[in-house]
């Protein structure tokens, strides 16, 4: 429910001095010139390796940024006024899906060492050959331009439109969001679902799962929210939004996260218990590798750290309404999202073992300085909450 009050008004919009991250910017532009520059020699020392610590890279901070995404639709979508005020930060978020366009370049460059199927020949496997009319290099590369064309584009116009009502409070614009979101919500759910087949599932062409598109969804949208809650708690330690996000805002967010925890293990459960209980070899092969030597134990980590830990800490009332409390589990699930993505990948290069390299770290640090640097910039540019949205004083005032 929520309370409005009418004596308090609605606050004129908070921004980010000019030069108040300038060291911070400076240090993540070296870290990230750094870490993309090592990146480079890796792609000469070590080329496959390179390309699956790439690809690795990728698919963390992209399925973290589509999430950020998904949380913007679902607000116009159901016409939410809780998340007014955090809803900035996640336009400012998903700005940096036009950077991930950068980032993918490489994948394109070195597809021949992370997808077999492109190396293989008509007529030589009768399987790919079943599968050619969607495997095929000419469709993988139109399908990865349409969801980038399209998650910029809608990403763009939301943030326009966004950004207009800022300055003149028309509500016509929250109208024009929402259309714009029903509109973007099932090509959202084509887009995240075909790129993870394409993209992560393609490195073994010869497994398949009808539940992997929900999978790959269900990380993305619960390390986002967490994402979100590191965001907002890193602005309100540096001096922002201390009278905009409230308790009631991180309990709000606490609870997504809880939310998306059980369906993350709800899903990873019901896809792993259908395809064991079949027993079909066809099927049975990426569940086969990864309960291999180390790989298992790195599954069960991930089986316990990101489902029970969490689960139980989420379930405690009094954490999700201390901001420092509900950052440290934040912090643990996006954490997680990465050992999830690390475990979907590597096992395709490293066979029955975890092998980690140095190369898996260098992507990691140069993409996401960069990425960190790209959102300072970012949010510098307007306001760190909609000041004149419709539903702003709701939700400066909500209870929950």
């Amino acid at each position: 429910m929520s309370e409005r009050s009418d004596v308090i008004p609605a606050p004129e919009g908070e921004y980010i001095e000019s030069t108040r991250f300038a060291p911070l910017s400076f240090v993540l532009a070296l870290l990230g010139l750094a870490g993309l520059g090592l990146s480079v020699v890796g792609a000469f020392v070590s080329p496959k390796q390179f390309s699956f610590s790439w690809l690795f890279a990728f698919a963390y901070y992209f399925t973290m940024l589509a999430g950020c995404f998904f949380w913007i639709i679902v607000h116009h979508v159901v016409d939410a006024e809780w998340s007014v005020v955090v809803r900035r930060q996640l336009e400012n978020l998903a700005m940096l899906l036009a950077v991930m366009m950068v980032f993918f370049v490489p994948i394109v460059i070195y597809r021949h060492h992370l997808y077999e199927w492109m190396n293989v020949k008509v007529g030589v496997e009768p399987i790919l050959d079943s599968k050619r009319a969607y495997l095929n290099w000419h469709f993988f590369l139109v399908r990865s331009v349409f969801y980038f064309v399209f998650f910029i584009a809608a990403t763009l116009l939301f943030r326009r439109f966004s950004i207009r009502q800022d300055r003149d409070g028309n509500p016509a614009f929250t109208i024009k969001m929402r259309r714009l979101a029903f509109v973007a919500l099932p090509l959202f759910g084509l887009s995240l679902t075909f790129g993870a087949y394409d993209w992560l599932l393609g490195v073994d062409y010869r497994w398949f799962s009808t539940m992997w598109g929900v999978y790959i969804f269900a990380g993305a949208a619960g390390s986002s929210m967490s994402l979100l809650v590191l965001v907002i708690t890193a602005l309100r330690k540096a001096g922002y939004l201390k009278e905009t996000v409230t308790v009631e805002h991180y309990h709000i967010m606490g609870k997504w996260m809880l939310a998306f925890v059980i369906f993350w293990a709800y899903i990873g459960f019901g896809q792993y218990m259908l395809i064991w209980y079949a027993n079909m070899p066809e099927e049975t092969e990426y569940f086969i590798r990864r309960n291999t030597e180390s790989w298992n134990a790195l599954s069960l980590f991930l089986v316990i750290g990101r489902f029970f830990v969490p689960f139980v800490l989420l379930l405690i009332q009094g954490l999700k309404r201390k901001p420092h409390r509900l950052c440290l589990v934040a912090g643990w699930l996006v954490f997680m999202q990465m050992v999830d993505i690390y475990i979907v990948i590597l096992p395709a290069l490293h066979g029955p073992g975890v092998l980690i390299s140095i190369w898996d770290f260098m992507p990691l640090i140069g993409m996401g300085a960069t990425l960190a640097f790209f959102f300072l910039w970012i949010a510098r540019r307007s306001s760190l909450f909609p000041n004149r949205d419709p539903r702003l004083l709701e939700s400066l005032h909500i209870v929950n």
